[in-house]
């Protein structure tokens, strides 16, 4: 196994590598195809790694490593701008002692053994399964047929029924969901594990997220302004982005609408988040029940915290929603989404 351990891995030839995952490939279920090597960099953390395909979802691998998580003190310190934003967004609500604000909704700081696996890149929705028009029309709802054609002659990218169905345009194409109301922990866990899987941990779930960086987030312990985030888009100052025509607000705008949200895209593992406070994705802590990470729900957005604070949850490798505890995961499953793992342990080199 010392091969699959980071500090052995990034040593490794191309070839060697490839020879791994070849033979992890061989112990792996039919379904899942080794397709390669592929190198990630972001954040200043670089992984070349190996990429699976399981149908239609991709899977890389993320070598094993001895990690120190949680936070309760910065490493570098804020910048001034960062430090500015932040005083100014608490204290609105009698929050005096930033660094106590923020230890408060963190993880605590402990050693932990990640042990190397094979990861889904993407992220699942728990509570929205995607269905076809006509397995949608078969289900008991009065409104579907109508809501349908009312958004298929509209302008919105997006509609939602609450816990019923959603539809999202692509182009031309409409996506159909429907809200799972029949799924529940238990049975996801069984189908899960009988399926070869597992679901992550919190702690692979911020050793993914921030790759063992010890900042409060995994590019540093200063907010980045230069991120496309959703809810606010890009938050540079107007000023800096607009030469002041009315061709260059144009460019700018095509600009805007053309480039990824930044908090979306693959990290240093080839992994994906949500990038979206609004939205958690179930990891389960160390004693099984489950622990969100990556969102609050949108409270603190919600709040009128701005994109510093607002975001937080989906941007501090360590967050832990205070609230977690409180909530009912049948209420949240419209904004809950998940991965499967490969846990990678007693691979031998044949």
């Amino acid at each position: 196994m010392e091969p699959l351990q980071r500090r052995v891995w990034v040593g490794l030839s191309a070839p060697e590598k490839d020879e791994w995952m070849h033979t992890i490939a061989r112990k792996l279920p039919e379904q899942m195809r080794y397709d390669g090597l592929q190198t990630f960099e972001r954040y200043g953390q670089r992984t070349e790694t190996g990429v699976f395909v399981c149908g239609r979802q991709q899977f890389v691998f993320v070598p094993g490593d001895r990690v120190t998580l949680g936070w309760d003190s910065w490493q570098e310190g804020m910048n001034e701008a960062t430090s500015s934003d932040l005083l100014e967004a608490v204290s609105e609500y009698g929050v005096e002692d930033v660094e106590s604000f923020l230890s408060d909704q963190m993880s605590p700081v402990r050693e932990v053994e990640i042990a190397p696996m094979l990861v889904e890149c993407r992220t699942r929705s728990l509570g929205w399964i995607e269905v076809t028009e006509e397995e949608a029309m078969q289900q008991d709802d009065a409104d579907f047929a109508a809501e349908l054609e009312k958004f298929r002659q509209s302008k919105l990218n997006e509609y939602e029924q609450y816990q019923q169905f959603r539809l999202v345009r692509h182009g031309e194409d409409i996506q159909v969901l429907w809200f799972n109301e029949d799924l529940t922990l238990e049975v996801l866990l069984e189908e899960t594990v009988e399926a070869g899987f597992g679901l992550l941990t919190e702690d692979e779930w911020e050793y993914l997220y921030g790759g063992g960086c010890r900042t409060l987030f995994p590019w540093g312990d200063s907010f980045d302004y230069t991120l496309k985030l959703k809810h606010f888009g890009e938050l540079q100052e107007a000023d800096k982005l607009m030469d002041g025509s009315i061709e260059g607000v144009k460019r700018i705008l095509q600009d805007q609408a053309d480039r990824p949200y930044d908090l979306a895209l693959p990290n240093f593992f080839g992994v994906q988040f949500v990038g979206d406070p609004y939205i958690y994705e179930l990891t389960l802590d160390a004693t099984g029940e489950t622990q969100p990470k990556g969102g609050d729900g949108g409270s603190m957005i919600c709040g009128g915290m701005g994109p510093l604070v607002g975001f937080l949850p989906a941007t501090a490798v360590f967050y832990r929603d205070p609230n977690a505890s409180d909530l009912d995961l049948e209420d949240v499953m419209d904004c809950m989404h998940y991965r499967r793992v490969i846990r990678l342990t007693g691979v031998a080199h044949s």
